[in-house]
């Protein structure tokens, strides 16, 4: 796991051996430990290089070793970065690609670093709900100061080799490889004193109006975070190198780590930093795997429909360095488009400047906008964004089949329709796949990747390659109406309603489950995103309008409870934020702050007595648990009809895309965690208060994990394997 071989006369070299990133296990740190001791008691080593083989420095920690809890026969990762520290011979570390986490704490004690140009340093602990645990939060200050360490380890963001040069993070960068640049300066500096290169000895550098500014930190970590543990920690451990000396302040990061280390936080975070690689591994139902499938470069692509999501569309494949042939149906809208898309690429271009990265439209060609259907003919992946109107969409697939190549693959990115109805409609229903982007496409990160009965295993290999070059998380999911998260987000949506009729309030509802975490409540979201997107849709099914005549208290369609709320607001002409008046009020057409709306409130009182509603005061308990088990109720039936693969595809849906909090793990991972018994229990009482809302009603494959004793959440696919066999 580290070998120990001699780089040029008088100087050794360490090599971590752990690939493909070489990750710091317990068997690596231990064999790290014994190399370091031997190179500092060899006669003939004057000094020491550390790097990593194949081409990377280290990913650090191993997260499959932190399931194992803290051992106390474990190496201390803190101990071999002081041992390296302390030796009497210079350390060099030579840092290829990444240095992150523990690997960055690695190169901190080390006395020197180099790194090729295209090296990232960061301490991306946060991210799983911990901190640098190996003295990062006591050296890295005491290195780069307060402001600039406090930026990347309560961020946990990825830092490029010439910021990190800059901020002296780095003390060289080189073109070449790094390891030979390292050796050269090790034989340079062998002999010369390492008391002023060792950061343990370093006082961490004071600001004049140091409390001031911490106390303004802070406030800023907690309005970015709020309820999650691990950004506040990680500012309290940066502040405890202000304030205390070296030794003392480790024994904080020990303490504060070990806090966090035992947190459920901690669990949450990590869970859903694997839940996607778990996600990725379904087998279709034909028993085919989409892995073994290769996947088709796409080298040019093409977008159809150019409104808000087929701009970001746009935008996303840009990034990634597609070319991308932008198509709308007349002139005034292409117009419209190319100058939203010309003003958002400039904005992305400058923020990927700012990381160290380059992004030259017009140098590369990237983008051209056209009226002609005839552009796309050579064109590897066509993703049409029009609105959701199923005549149109296939008249669209009509046309792609008669221009486009024969190996094109047709994405549609519809939210809810059906892929086969649109794949029959084409002579390649093999090639046809729904690419669900979620809005703004170039920022959020989920794609539902959902597959069709033609899909090809290849057609899905190609998409999901395409999500990762986007920097996307893509999961594939069966076809359905509404496919797994916007079923989940009905089931949710539906109880707002209800609990709005019922008594409760747009502004109370979204303070409850802000404070559980979303960064948006329901009804904030809902004007964000635009009544109107819903309504249409409602539209389509027949499900509004003379289609449902308003009824006595409350309001049911074939038994079933609807509220006809959201669409009476449309019919207002209140669609949100865009007509500046939804659930809430705006200052303008596109405002952005939400006001209590006196007219809205005396509307809601005059639909209640209209309908004869009681109205009660309602719980925040029974807001939350109506809300969110309803959801999870709908992950269950999910999952028993195999619409997705496992508990853990279903949390990276919501997490990625419907803003679940990532520090609660996803909603399936928060029953577990919950309790299977105890949702079932409130689900059957709100059931029975409520007999005509079917999703309180609980999922047989929840009370059938309950009857097995609430196994636990990786054994739910095969327990649904075995009911689907026995059927």
């Amino acid at each position: 796991m580290a070998e120990y071989v001699r780089g040029a006369p008088e100087v050794a070299v360490i090599r971590m051996c752990n690939p493909p990133l070489n990750a710091i296990s317990d068997v690596t740190l231990r064999a790290l430990k014994e190399k370091v001791k031997h190179a500092n008691i060899d006669p003939t080593a004057k000094a020491v290089v550390i790097c990593g083989a194949n081409g990377k420095f280290s990913a650090g920690a191993d997260i499959k070793g932190f399931s194992v809890g803290i051992q106390k026969d474990t190496v201390s990762m803190e101990s071999v970065v002081a041992l390296i520290e302390k030796s009497e011979k210079p350390f060099v570390a030579a840092i290829e690609d990444i240095a992150f986490g523990g690997g960055l704490e690695l190169a901190l004690g080390c006395h020197y670093r180099i790194a090729n140009m295209k090296a990232q340093v960061g301490f991306p602990e946060v991210t799983i709900g911990l901190l640098p645990g190996a003295g990062g939060t006591q050296r890295l200050p005491r290195l780069i100061g307060v402001p600039a360490a406090l930026d990347m380890i309560v961020t946990g963001k990825y830092v490029p080799a010439t910021e990190a040069l800059k901020l002296g993070i780095l003390d060289e960068i080189v073109e070449e490889n790094p390891i030979e640049a390292a050796i050269k300066l090790a034989r340079r500096i062998s002999g010369q004193p390492l008391g002023p290169r060792r950061l343990s000895l370093k006082q961490t550098p004071q600001l004049p109006n140091m409390k001031a500014f911490l106390s303004e930190a802070l406030l800023k970590v907690k309005k970015q975070a709020p309820g999650c543990l691990s950004p506040e920690m990680c500012f309290r451990a940066v502040e405890a190198s202000v304030y205390l000396p070296f030794a003392e302040g480790i024994r904080k990061e020990k303490e504060l780590f070990r806090l966090l280390f035992t947190s459920g936080q901690a669990k949450a975070l990590q869970y859903a930093f694997l839940a996607q690689r778990i996600s990725e591994k379904w087998i279709l139902p034909n028993g085919a795997s989409w892995k073994t499938a290769s996947p088709q470069p796409i080298r040019k692509a093409a977008v159809i429909g150019l409104g808000t999501m087929g701009q970001g569309i746009v935008v996303a494949l840009v990034k990634a360095k597609i070319p991308v042939v932008a198509l709308e149906k007349d002139k005034k809208h292409l117009e419209i488009a190319r100058k939203a898309i010309k003003a958002c690429l400039e904005r992305e271009t400058l923020r990927m400047q700012q990381k160290g990265k380059t992004l030259d439209i017009h140098k590369a060609k990237l983008l051209h906008f056209t009226l002609d259907f005839g552009a796309l003919k050579d064109v590897d992946l066509v993703i049409e964004a029009v609105f959701e109107d199923m005549v149109l969409k296939k008249e669209i697939f009509c046309k792609l089949s008669e221009v486009c190549k024969p190996e094109a693959f047709l994405g549609t990115n519809t939210s809810c329709l059906d892929i086969d109805e649109i794949a029959s409609i084409t002579n390649r229903p093999q090639q046809v796949i729904g690419t669900h982007f979620f809005s703004p496409a170039h920022v959020m990160k989920l794609i539902e990747i959902i597959h069709g009965q033609h899909t090809s295993p290849t057609a899905i290999a190609t998409i999901m390659k395409l999500a990762k070059i986007m920097g996307k998380c893509g999961v594939l999911v069966e076809n359905c109406f509404g496919f797994v998260g916007n079923q989940l987000l009905n089931s949710y949506n539906e109880q707002t309603y209800f609990l709005l009729e019922e008594g409760s309030t747009p502004e109370e509802m979204d303070k409850i489950l802000e404070e559980f975490g979303f960064k948006l409540g329901p009804f904030k979201v809902s004007d964000l995103a635009g009544l109107d997107v819903g309504w249409k849709s409602r539209i389509g099914q027949g499900l509004t309008g003379a289609n449902l005549p308003l009824g006595t208290p409350p309001c049911q369609r074939d038994g079933k409870r609807y509220s006809p709320l959201p669409d009476v607001l449309c019919e207002q002409g209140r669609y949100g934020q865009k007509t500046g008046k939804g659930w809430y009020l705006y200052d303008k057409p596109g405002g952005k702050t939400a006001k209590s709306d006196p007219w809205f409130h005396n509307f809601l009182q005059n639909y209640r007595n209209v309908h004869n509603i009681t109205t009660r005061t309602i719980t925040q308990e029974e807001i939350l648990e109506r809300c969110l088990y309803s959801l999870i109720n709908e992950g269950f039936r999910i999952l028993s009809e195999e619409i997705a693969s496992c508990p853990e595809a279903i949390d990276t849906i919501y997490i990625n895309g419907y803003g679940w909090p990532r520090h609660k793990g996803g909603p399936m991972f928060y029953a577990s965690e919950i309790g299977l018994p105890q949702i079932l229990r409130k689900l059957q009482k709100y059931a029975e208060a409520n007999p005509d809302i079917p999703k309180l009603q609980p999922s047989p494959f929840l009370q059938k994990l309950v009857t097995l004793g609430s196994p636990p959440l990786k054994n739910w696919p095969s327990l649904v394997r075995a009911q689907q066999n026995k059927l």
